[in-house]
């Protein structure tokens, strides 16, 4: 579960191009911090701290921030967008969202897809369709990630988002049970060209060449 409350160091800053340019030579990504209890606040972490956390673990972490700023000092967040740059693809900016930590919020959460579809023993491919469901719970309920099992996905048969068990009462499931998370497909056989109708055909088509 989400909740652990990592600390991540938050930096004052003004607002402005000329701010922002400043902060990015510095190795600081600006951010901004917003939510239905709380006024807009702009910051700033580190480059170091946004790579740190940036692997899809942390998507639905709830970080603490730690600040020389009493008004930012002991918020809690999530992380909701990171913009980079077309080239260097480093980071320019951060949204980060804070929640009334007694209300449910709406997020997706990966799925983990377990085991091997029986179907595939059976010559079938398994195509995956779905990796995140969006799920409505606290945000100290927030799951890591939610696990199918597909053992028993057999041949030309559909896995749906019904199958998936949240494992808490205190977790809702927002996206469709209808939805299709998964396949197990025949694999598609090419037509082999007996051995000669090719060349018979090429020559057939082919222009015949002007007489002189």
């Amino acid at each position: 579960m989400a909740g652990k409350q990592i600390e991540i160091k938050a930096i004052s800053r003004n607002t402005g191009k000329h701010s922002s340019r400043a902060l990015r030579r510095e190795r600081l990504v600006p951010a901004i911090g917003y939510g239905p209890k709380t006024e807009n606040f702009n910051f700033a972490i580190t480059e170091n701290d946004v790579a740190r956390y940036a692997n899809s673990k942390y998507e639905n972490e709830i970080f603490k921030l730690v600040s020389d700023d009493s008004s930012i000092n002991g918020k809690l967040v999530l992380k909701k967008d990171m913009t980079v740059h077309p080239v260097s693809r480093r980071p320019v900016h951060l949204d980060f969202f804070v929640p009334d930590m007694t209300q449910k919020v709406k997020v997706e959460v990966e799925i983990n897809f377990e085991g091997t579809p029986k179907g595939t023993k059976e010559g079938g491919i398994f195509n995956i369709l779905m990796r995140k469901v969006e799920v409505e719970c606290l945000p100290t309920e927030i799951p890591d990630t939610v696990t199918v099992d597909v053992s028993d996905l057999g041949l030309n048969e559909v896995l749906h988002v019904a199958k998936i068990d949240l494992g808490s009462d205190k977790i809702k499931m927002i996206t469709s049970e209808e939805e299709t998370l998964a396949t197990v497909a025949a694999a598609k056989e090419e037509k082999a060209t007996p051995e000669g109708e090719g060349d018979a055909a090429a020559a057939a088509d082919a222009k015949p060449e002007d007489k002189k």
